[in-house]
């Protein structure tokens, strides 16, 4: 099960850009929820609005907060990539199913209530290629195989 999990192509440069790059733009929506920065509500303004507004229960909101903040930065460095990139892609979608009333377009010209769909969509997308095909090149995720002298390569099949 541990090998499933850390298993990745270590010659995969590609996935690394999008693990990277997910990581680098959830990472301040993160910063927004957990500290305030960028204009943010801090932890007790989101994990209001979430459990007294949205209605979630509190730990739903805390695990929000934590894998966009603490959880991104695990992924830049792709440790725990596959379970870090579940959870991500199951709070896009709950994100994106209270957004599907506003349609697909982000808010770009404040012409709608709120932002559309298309934003989930695509860091759904990149989450799940992150499940699917794990970490990629530089991460820990494949030196901790390599430590333990489990395969490191991806194979769908093992």
């Amino acid at each position: 099960m541990r090998t499933k999990i850390f298993a990745t192509d270590t010659n995969d440069f590609t996935t690394l850009i999008l693990r990277v790059t997910l990581a680098v733009v959830i990472f301040p929506h993160g910063l927004q929820k957990l500290l305030g920065a960028f204009g943010g509500y801090g932890f007790e303004g989101t994990m209001s609005y979430f459990t007294d507004t949205v209605g979630l229960p509190w730990i739903l909101g805390f695990i929000v907060i934590i894998i966009e903040s603490f959880g991104m930065l695990l992924l830049a460095v792709g440790l725990f990539t596959r379970p870090i990139s579940l959870i991500l892609a199951v709070i896009m979608l709950g994100a994106a199913s209270m957004h599907l009333q506003n349609g697909f377009f982000m808010n770009w010209f404040n012409n709608q209530p709120a932002e559309g769909v298309e934003f989930f969509i695509l860091t759904i997308a990149l989450s799940l290629n992150g499940l699917i095909k794990g970490a990629g090149k530089y991460s820990v995720d494949a030196t901790f195989l390599r430590r333990n002298n489990a395969p490191n390569t991806f194979a769908p099949n093992t």
